[in-house]
């Protein structure tokens, strides 16, 4: 029996400098596809303590059941996705879990020991970041999960029939 809190991971998430590179490399090198690009993605909340509002845009695509993002960061705004000069970061960023009851979760997260780095929303999703001091370097995302386990089901199946035609379908949120 496995004593893991949060069931298997849902996501991994990368920090990168251009989407549209980034998804290209990920399809030609390995064949990972089809890609959902959201466009001016704004999550409204706190990072450190402090009222942010951060602006991404995000690329969505499937490896087996584990969804891949790539997040390009499009504003300046203090946030996750900068370290400490205000640079944006670039690599392996986090890995994630897809929650139904997110507070009741961040509370026996947070129980751990492990520390809330950022926690934000907007109208379509609600994600935290927690950190362990001790192990510096990835953070643990929490997402919500109305709406966010459709939308994998859906991009696990299209990926499992994907002939490698089509591959960004670019979603403009901020239209």
């Amino acid at each position: 029996m496995s004593s893991a809190l949060l069931g298997p991971i849902s996501q991994i998430g990368y920090l990168v400098e251009s989407l549209e590179q980034s998804m290209e490399r990920w399809r030609q090198h390995l064949g990972v596809g089809p890609w959902t690009l959201f466009r001016n993605v704004s999550l409204q909340g706190k990072y450190r303590g402090e009222p942010v509002t951060v602006t991404i845009d995000v690329g969505l695509a499937y490896q087996g059941d584990i969804q891949i993002e790539l997040i390009q960061v499009t504003n300046d705004a203090k946030s996750p996705y900068r370290d400490a000069e205000g640079h944006p970061i670039r690599g392996m960023h986090h890995i994630a879990w897809v929650v139904d009851d997110f507070d009741q979760t961040l509370v026996r997260l947070t129980a751990t020991g492990l520390q809330i780095v950022f926690e934000a929303s907007n109208p379509t999703t609600r994600v935290a970041y927690l950190e362990n001091h001790s192990e510096p370097g990835v953070l643990y995302e929490i997402i919500h999960g109305i709406g966010m386990r459709e939308l994998i089901q859906q991009g696990i199946e299209a990926a499992r029939h994907w002939d490698g035609t089509d591959p960004v379908h670019i979603i403009d949120v901020g239209a």
